[in-house]
């Protein structure tokens, strides 16, 4: 696996972030992935790396595609000079595997230096490009208190649970509903159990990776360590790029920023 390091810092008691940019971005009928693809003129990978690279984050860990690790390091790391980036390396299957493949890269990097494993991770989507520093340093400070933590804002809406013949089958309280964004925040030792008890469970079924059932990282400290994780205000304005529309929006709040 080509892996690509930057720095030599000691590692003990760090605030890390894992950005993960290995999606493939089939919802947006592009050729040009949703991370590549650009709002006001910047990539969306290059917006989100610029606050974590202002943030209170001591290293950054980027986890892309395999064959996509140079034009990160040249194009979008060197190219809009972020310079917290420590290690860029390949993801996995899916987006879970992609997580534990820059979490590796962080415990490999303490024992290399010899340090504990000590510090906290924030795990970020690449395609959140509208994440403020502010935001970050919230989680930061949230996470050495609660050790698992996430930011969500309220559901607006009325959510309804569904069967498989799209028949109602329960309506939740709105007032217990969030949206979670990420960062997804974790003491470092914390998620690496998660992570470890995960794959020791399932190492027989699809060669250890995975399975579809894992849409966020807090579900497998929830699950697999049955630590608490506290939900943080969030920011309504930290969508995810996911579809065509969703651009516009992102490309509408920052030209309103940069006009203020």
């Amino acid at each position: 696996m080509d892996i690509i390091g930057i720095g030599d810092e000691k590692m003990n008691g760090k605030i890390s972030a894992i950005i993960v940019a290995a999606g493939t971005g089939k919802r947006m009928n592009s050729t040009v992935k949703k991370q590549y693809m650009e709002i006001a003129s910047q990539p969306v990978l290059a917006l989100t790396l610029r606050a974590f690279d202002k943030s209170d984050v001591d290293e950054i860990v980027i986890v892309t595609g395999e064959d996509e690790i140079s034009y990160v390091r040249e194009q979008i790391v060197e190219g809009f000079c972020i310079k917290k980036v420590v290690a860029i390396c390949a993801g996995g299957k899916e987006r879970c595997d992609s997580v534990y493949e820059g979490l590796k890269q962080i415990i490999n990097r303490r024992r290399q230096e010899a340090a504990d494993l000590e510090g906290y991770v924030l795990i970020h989507d690449g395609v959140r490009p509208l994440i403020s520093p502010s935001l970050i340093n919230s989680c930061i400070e949230s996470v050495k208190k609660y050790k698992a933590c996430i930011p969500g804002v309220p559901e607006k809406d009325t959510v309804k649970e569904a069967d498989d013949e799209m028949q109602v089958l329960r309506t939740p309280d709105r007032k217990k509903m969030y949206r979670i964004q990420t960062p997804q925040c974790f003491e470092l030792s914390l998620i690496e159990e998660a992570f470890e008890k995960y794959y020791k469970e399932n190492a027989a079924g699809e060669n250890g990776k995975c399975s579809a059932g894992i849409t966020d990282d807090a579900m497998l400290v929830e699950k697999y360590t049955g630590h608490k994780v506290k939900i943080i205000e969030g920011d309504y304005k930290n969508i995810k790029i996911t579809t065509p529309d969703d651009l516009e929006i992102a490309e509408y709040y920052i030209k309103r920023k940069n006009n203020a």
